[in-house]
């Protein structure tokens, strides 16, 4: 089975699934240009919170 499309708009409603297929692609580029800010702050949460503790149990 081959594709072909006619047009551009034939090509993002693919078939019929270009809501499914589109809003997948969108979910997907969300979360990975989400996870890598999330994990950095979770990091620096971690390591301030770290220090704090290191500081408390020095004084």
């Amino acid at each position: 089975m081959s594709i072909h499309w006619q047009s551009f708009s034939d090509f993002l409603a693919m078939g019929g699934y270009g809501l499914y297929v589109w809003g997948s692609f969108g979910a997907t580029a969300l979360i990975l240009a989400i996870e890598p800010i999330l994990a950095v702050r979770r990091r620096q949460n971690l390591t301030a919170r770290l220090r704090r503790q290191l500081r408390a149990e020095r004084s």
